[in-house]
């Protein structure tokens, strides 16, 4: 069963101990981002460390930004290896998100955000485009509003 990016954010937005959680989140929550292709979806606590501690080396190497990767190496490493985690992958463009959970889409263990090699992060606000969108139209109407009510005098 495959856990809705929506309540993957909202989990993820209350983990203190994910450092960048926010931006991870508006990225999960942006319309543009989707679930990408995922044929490892259930894994291990040791076999994620592995990945990551090897992920790590080469995107210092390669000067590849990537969000959240010292939180999730410090949670894996305080896990016992054999402990079941489920990732979930999700893209949009060049970027990826890793989200790790422990199978309810509730208890995140941890996150990784990453572009390509020398490839900056998008800057992601902490509103998901839906909402922005309709903010600034409401701030847009408004402006209209008193512009309107300003010439009436």
């Amino acid at each position: 069963m495959t856990i809705a990016k929506r309540q993957l954010a909202a989990s993820l937005r209350v983990c203190s101990h994910v450092a960048d959680r926010e931006t991870i989140a508006g990225f999960l929550a942006d319309e543009a981002t989707q679930p990408s292709v995922n044929p490892f979806r259930q894994t291990s606590a040791g076999a994620q460390l592995t990945t990551w501690t090897g992920q790590s080396f080469e995107f210092h190497a390669s000067r590849t930004e990537a969000l959240g990767l010292g939180c999730l190496l410090r949670v894996l490493s305080a896990l016992p290896g054999d402990t079941a985690l489920v990732q979930e992958l999700f893209g949009s463009g060049p970027y990826k998100a890793y989200i790790y959970h422990h199978g309810d889409g509730c208890r995140i263990a941890g996150a990784v955000l990453h572009g390509r090699t020398r490839m900056a992060l998008p800057d992601i606000k902490r509103l998901p485009a839906r909402r922005r969108a309709r903010q600034t139209s409401l701030v847009q109407a408004l402006q209209l509003d008193l512009f309107a009510f300003a010439g009436r005098g």
